[in-house]
């Protein structure tokens, strides 16, 4: 097969050459990533299911999860939770195959607990979460496209990606990795909900954290401020670490002594007290919010990972833009890659497949037409590895 993919140079200055960025990463804790997860591990149950007793993934697309914040009273020392989280399920499934129901609703459920008991080890499911499923019946017009022998696109949408991240966005995944990896070791006090800001102006990079609190692990206000101060400390140690340019750090800059304000939860999680989450509303496939680089408001979490290109093609040409940087061996500054898709043409055949390279004049592009045209094919003639992939939770979506 021949497909339509176009290589061309975009006279453009790379980011990292750029005078100002701004990256934002939700961390695993923040209401929208908490639906993206959610969404993401009904789906996964949902198709493993599909596999084990069907031999292959059935039509599904449980993309439309929705918490709904509960109420808390945080006190230092330790508060309570007054009112649970709601938490949504909806979205479409195959329900039924040769007259026997399957129990769709019962995998859904399950899914979304063992998520949240996994990530959230302040939360007390039993008590402080309430699961409603509400998944339907799927579109029989989607569900025969989806099941004809050769895969075909079920929407009419692109993909975006590119390559490779500025030291900005590597300084922003990285800070929200730390804070909820090793640092809740030497400062058990930080809650789950994490989100980070990354502003650079030149080669000043500043970094403002907004991170919940657990209120059961600090004493009164001036232990919260101790621990603050402490965690902003290990937080540019580490950072810098690994960052040339010079880092500023800000954690919880709401905070106010004077009006007795602080970020302090039950939980960690903001969705305790009346914050709400979608899927969709957050990172990116890569990890990351980037408005300074080519983005798809695509909701990736929870749609179905055979056909649906809104998943599939993010997902490829953020792995066909890592490839030919790496290929590239940094000769090449920045890659972009767009695919678009139509409703009812083979998965693997795109509409196009556009990579663009950036900051380099065209006779260099040239010498890569060829190579990066190989990586695109290759991606797109097997989009049964992003697939598998998604079912074993080795490849992330938001």
């Amino acid at each position: 097969m021949e497909r339509n993919i176009v290589v061309e140079s975009l006279p453009q200055v790379p980011v990292e050459k750029r005078e100002v960025e701004i990256v934002e990463r939700k961390g695993i804790g923040h209401p929208d990533s908490i639906s993206d997860g959610i969404a993401e591990s009904v789906s996964r149950a949902l198709s493993k299911y599909y596999l084990s007793h069907y031999g292959r993934i059935l039509h599904h697309n449980t993309d439309q999860v929705e918490v709904v914040g509960g109420q808390s009273q945080p006190s230092f020392g330790g508060g309570v939770v007054l009112e649970p989280v709601y938490i949504l399920l909806s979205g479409r499934a195959t329900t039924t195959i040769n007259g026997t129901r399957i129990p769709y609703r019962s995998i859904a459920t399950k899914a979304a607990i063992e998520f949240i008991r996994s990530k959230f080890n302040t939360l007390d499911v039993e008590s402080d979460v309430m699961v409603d499923c509400r998944i339907g019946h799927g579109s029989v017009d989607l569900r025969s496209l989806y099941d004809t022998r050769r895969l075909l696109s079920n929407d009419t949408s692109f993909g975006v990606g590119f390559a490779p991240f500025s030291e900005t966005e590597a300084a922003v995944i990285e800070t929200e990795h730390f804070i909820n990896g090793e640092l809740k070791k030497t400062v058990p006090a930080l809650g789950h909900d994490v989100k980070v800001m990354g502003f650079r102006r030149g080669d000043t990079i500043n970094l403002t954290i907004a991170a919940a609190m657990v209120d059961r692990h600090l004493k009164n206000e001036e232990d919260y401020i101790d621990k603050k101060e402490k965690a902003r400390e290990l937080i540019l140690n580490h950072v810098q670490k690994s960052v040339k340019r010079k880092v500023n750090v800000f954690i919880n800059t709401a905070d106010s002594e004077k009006d007795n304000i602080y970020y302090l939860t039950v939980t960690g999680l903001s969705m305790e007290n009346g914050d709400d989450g979608s899927v969709g509303r957050g990172n990116r496939v890569n990890g990351i919010i980037t408005p300074y680089r080519p983005m798809s408001m695509e909701a990736a979490a929870g749609k179905n990972p055979v056909t649906h290109v809104g998943k599939l093609y993010n997902l490829s040409a953020w792995k066909i833009a890592e490839q030919c940087f790496k290929e590239s061996g940094g000769a090449v500054p920045e890659i972009h890659v767009r695919i678009v898709s139509q409703i009812g043409r083979p998965i693997d055949d795109p509409h196009v497949a556009n990579i663009q390279i950036v900051g380099v004049d065209e006779t260099t592009a040239k010498k890569y037409m060829k190579d990066f045209t190989r990586i695109a094919d290759d991606w797109l003639a097997h989009l049964d590895r992003i697939t598998n992939m998604l079912v074993n939770g080795e490849i992330q979506t938001f």
